[in-house]
C-alpha cells in the first residue's frame, strides 16, 4: 500500500513552513532538519537566513536577528544561543554561545561551553571546546584550542590574533586536564583597551599557563612557561633531544599548576560578575537577548564546573608525600567551593554608579540606562571609570586567590610572583 504525501513529509516540514511564514530566508527548505524539541519562538524572523543543509536541534537553541547559517557548507547547531548577526559558515556547533557579529568559517567544530563575544571570529577548520574569546579575537585556520580564555585588542583592525596551525596542549601524559590557560586577563580585558596578543602560527602552548597583554610569540614557538609581564617578545627554543625513564604522576611543578588553575577560576568569577552587573542591560535591549544572556551565564558556570572537576581529579592522584600535597588532596574540594560563593563587592557600587552615568552621557548619574552597543559603550568610558572597574574586578580575583592560598598554605601558591 503506497504512502501518502503527508507520510512522506520530513518530520520538520511543519516547523519549516512556520519559519518561512515568520519571514526567514530559506532558499531550499526541504534540505533543512529541525528537531521537534526546538522552540520556534526562540528564532527571530528578522533577517535570518538558513542556507541548504542546516540542522537545528536543541530546546535551548536561540537564533537572533540577522543570523546566517551555512553560507559555505552544512551547519549543525545543537543547544546554541546565537546573538544578532552571528555567521556560522559551516561545521558543527554544540552547547555554545555566540554574541553579536561573532562568526566562524567552514569546517569548524565547537563543542560545549564555548563563549564567543562580539566579533570574535575564526577561519576554516577551527576546533574549540571550553574556550572563551573576548571581542575581536581572531583565529586563523587549522587551530585547536580547548580550555582557554583569550583577551586583548581594541577593534577588528587591532585584535588578538592566533596564527594558523596553532594548538593549545591541554591533556597530560598522566591523563590530567588541569591545563586551562589565560591569555590576558578578565579585569583589564573586559575594558577593551589592552594591547593585542599575537600567537604566531605553527606554534602551541602547553597549559596551564598565563600570558601578559601585548605579548608577541614568534611563529613556530611552543610556550611551556608563564610570561606574566606585558609587552614581551617571546621565541621559545627547541626542546633538546633526550631519553630517560618515565615516572608518572610526579607533578614536579604542582604549585604552579594549582596556582594557574586558581587564577583561571577566579577570573571566571570576575567575568560572571561583569555579566551580571554590567552586561545584562545590553542583552535586555536585544530581541531574544535575555535568552542569550542566560546562555552566557550557563557557559561560565559550565567552565567553572569543568575546572573544579579537573582540579579535584588531579588532587586525588597526587601522592601525599609532603604537607603541600597532603593539603591539596584534603582541601581541593574546599578550594573549589570558594568559586561558587558570592565574591566580595568592594568597589562595585561606586564603579557601577560611575559607569551608568558615563554610559548614559549624564555626569550626574541620574539615568541608569545604557546604550545598546556594548563595545562602543565600553570603549568610550573615561579613564577613571575604567580604572575603577579594573580595581573592582581585580579585587574579586585577588580575594579568591588569597583565600585559596590560605587553604593550601603549605604549597606556597604565589610565592614566586
Amino acid at each position: 500500500m503506497g504512502s501518502s504525501r503527508e507520510e512522506l513529509r520530513p518530520r520538520s516540514y511543519d516547523a519549516i513552513v512556520e519559519l518561512v511564514d515568520k519571514g526567514l530566508d530559506i532558499p531550499n527548505p526541504l534540505t533543512l532538519d529541525i528537531g521537534p524539541e526546538v522552540d520556534l519562538d526562540r528564532i527571530s524572523g528578522d533577517g535570518v537566513k538558513l542556507y541548504p543543509g542546516c540542522r537545528i536541534y536543541g530546546a535551548k537553541t536561540v537564533i537572533s536577528a540577522g543570523v546566517k547559517l551555512g553560507a559555505e557548507g552544512p551547519v549543525t547547531i545543537d543547544d546554541c544561543r546565537l546573538g544578532p548577526e552571528v555567521e556560522l559558515k559551516g561545521g558543527s556547533f554544540m552547547r555554545s554561545v555566540f554574541l553579536e557579529k561573532a562568526n566562524m568559517g567552514p569546517a569548524a567544530q565547537l563543542r560545549e561551553a564555548c563563549l564567543l563575544e562580539e566579533e570574535a571570529n575564526g577561519a576554516h577548520c577551527v576546533g574549540l571546546k571550553q574556550t572563551i574569546l573576548f571581542p575581536f579575537v581572531t583565529l586563523g585556520s587549522l587551530i585547536n584550542l580547548c580550555d582557554c580564555l583569550l583577551a586583548g585588542g581594541v577593534s577588528r583592525k587591532d585584535h588578538t590574533e592566533v596564527g594558523s596551525s596553532y594548538i593549545h596542549f591541554n591533556f597530560t601524559p598522566d591523563g590530567d586536564k588541569t591545563t586551562a590557560s589565560l591569555f590576558g586577563d578578565v579585569p583589564r580585558g573586559v575594558m577593551l583597551d589592552q594591547p593585542a596578543i599575537f600567537l604566531g602560527g605553527q606554534g602551541g602552548a602547553v597549559g596551564p599557563l598565563r600570558l601578559g597583554f601585548g605579548t608577541v610569540v614568534a611563529a613556530g614557538s611552543v610556550l611551556r612557561r608563564d610570561v606574566l609581564a606585558d609587552g614581551k617578545l617571546v621565541a621559545s627554543e627547541a626542546y633538546p633531544g633526550r631519553e630517560r625513564d618515565h615516572a608518572p604522576r610526579l607533578y614536579p611543578n604542582l604549585a604552579r599548576v594549582v596556582a594557574n588553575n586558581v587564577v583561571y577560576l577566579a577570573n571566571l568569577v570576575a567575568l560572571e560578575q561583569w555579566y551580571a552587573h554590567v552586561r545584562q542591560p545590553f542583552f535586555a535591549a536585544q530581541e531574544l537577548g535575555g535568552l542569550v544572556y542566560e546562555g552566557a551565564l550557563e557557559m561560565l558556570a559550565l567552565a567553572k564546573r569543568e575546572r573544579a572537576k579537573r582540579l579535584t581529579a588531579m588532587a586525588a592522584k597526587v601522592s601525599p608525600d609532603d604537607a603541600g600535597r597532603r593539603a591539596l588532596r584534603e582541601r581541593s574540594a574546599e578550594v573549589c567551593a570558594l568559586f561558587d560563593e558570592e565574591p566580595p563587592a568592594a568597589g562595585r557600587q561606586a564603579f557601577l554608579a560611575a559607569f551608568r552615568a558615563a554610559a548614559a552621557g549624564d555626569t550626574a548619574g541620574a539615568s541608569p540606562d545604557v546604550r545598546r552597543d556594548y563595545t562602543q559603550t565600553i570603549q568610550q568610558l573615561p579613564g577613571d571609570v575604567v580604572a575603577a572597574g579594573v580595581s573592582w574586578l581585580q579585587q574579586v580575583v585577588d580575594s579568591l586567590c588569597e583565600q585559596a592560598a590560605v587553604l593550601l598554605q603549605p604549597l606556597s601558591l604565589f610565592h614566586d610572583e
